[in-house]
């Protein structure tokens, strides 16, 4: 869960990493219709702050997000008026409305703990499919592709804004434990020290391609993606 003052800086971070928004999400709404020409509607499972809803409210008739963190929801709400936002968790959530793709970035299924809540959560995504829809995941690291001990770094300028954000990531067991801190500061209020722990599964490559399978849906993975982690696309049958 993000405190609201680190979901406040969480954006500049990454834009000020080169994250570029609209590009990625012009090659989602192309792969997602080369699986579906024709697709007409879209959820955002893990929404974040509504950096790729606010354009992919341009490539769609209708988009809908879902998200677990108040924090960052209130952020993707005024981000994008009118669209509706969902607060809830992927692995639970019931929407009254199917869509033709239910699209999941970032790595945050990497959040889940284990296979039955993998299973789980892309049971919820089918459930929310149309006939013939498609479900686009951008996973974490895989076991053997993760790389124990890595430290990023980076600085930002932004809205009067210095921003040094500083993560350790190692093994623990089958996940990846990484601790993040954010050095802010901002002229007339001194320099803040905000700090983060993440845990994030490092599920095979077998066990999402299972997930897919045992909820009705024909998978590939494709190497490459938005950070170099691939994606995996789903197609209900």
């Amino acid at each position: 869960m993000y405190a609201n003052d680190i979901a406040d800086v969480y954006d500049l971070v990454h834009e000020g990493k080169g994250k570029d928004y609209r590009r990625e999400a012009e090659e989602i709404a192309a792969l997602v219709r080369e699986h579906r020409p024709g697709a007409a509607s879209l959820l955002d499972v893990a929404c974040g702050t509504g950096q790729h809803l606010r354009h992919l409210a341009g490539l769609f008739d209708r988009v809908e997000g879902l998200e677990l963190s108040r924090d960052m929801l209130g952020i993707a709400a005024d981000r994008n008026p009118g669209t509706p936002l969902h607060e809830g968790d992927m692995r639970s959530f019931a929407l009254r409305a199917r869509f033709d793709a239910v699209i999941c970035m970032f790595s945050s299924i990497g959040h889940l703990r284990d296979q039955a809540e993998l299973d789980a959560t892309l049971g919820r995504f089918a459930a929310h499919l149309e006939p013939g829809g498609v479900i686009v995941i951008e996973p974490w690291w895989f076991p053997g592709s993760f790389t124990p001990g890595y430290v990023g770094a980076s600085v930002t300028e932004a809205r009067d804004r210095t921003i040094s954000r500083v993560s350790h990531s190692v093994r623990d067991g089958d996940a990846t434990r990484i601790e993040v801190h954010y050095l802010i500061a901002r002229p007339g209020e001194g320099i803040r020290h905000l700090t983060e722990e993440h845990t994030i599964t490092l599920f095979p490559r077998t066990a999402y391609e299972q997930a897919f399978e045992r909820v009705g849906c024909r998978v590939r993975y494709q190497e490459g993606g938005p950070s170099g982690r691939g994606l995996f696309i789903g197609t209900r049958r």
